[in-house]
């Protein structure tokens, strides 16, 4: 597929917010990090789960094998905020299809290799994103070593009567 050349922005506001955006770090990145960490949680920041990926999840617990991707409403067309750009349609829509399309074969990939894919949008609540993913991390880490069930399972239960 032959590339479109990147169009110059339609304003200065739009060039500088498009110079803005991080690949990493981003607020809601950090905001799950910080409750991850908090709740005595380590893991990778940025990480390739596998090198013959070209992607890189944001939050990635190796030895659980758990890939956390916290993704863009707008950079992977949220169903809920994704508008498209009235400008340059021809290189925004085939760039945003491609963003999307690699997102489906980076999970297709992950998952035929063991890992387990865990993506939110960048919209949802930082507190129940961190829950969730913290729940996964202990059910793996549970399964692999059955010294740990007890304790596994008793934060768990401590995580139920939370999200009461």
């Amino acid at each position: 597929m032959a590339q479109v050349p990147v169009p110059a922005a339609s304003s200065e506001a739009i060039r500088r917010t498009m110079v803005a955006n991080r690949r990493r770090d981003t607020a809601p990145e950090i905001a799950v990090r910080r409750l991850l960490h908090g709740r005595g949680l380590r893991y990778r920041v940025d990480f390739p789960p596998m090198p013959s990926l070209r992607a890189r999840a944001d939050i990635v617990f190796t030895r659980q094998k758990i890939a956390v991707f916290i993704d863009g409403c707008f950079w992977h067309q949220c169903p809920d905020h994704f508008v498209m750009p009235k400008s340059n349609v021809d290189y925004w829509g085939p760039k945003l299809r491609r963003n999307v399309e690699r997102d489906r074969a980076t999970d297709m990939a992950l998952v035929a290799a063991g890992w387990v894919v865990l993506r939110y949008w960048e919209h949802r609540d930082a507190g129940g994103i961190a829950v969730a993913v913290e729940r996964e991390v202990l059910a793996a880490t549970a399964s692999r070593s059955p010294l740990n069930r007890h304790e596994v399972q008793a934060r768990m239960a401590g995580h139920l009567e939370e999200m009461k």
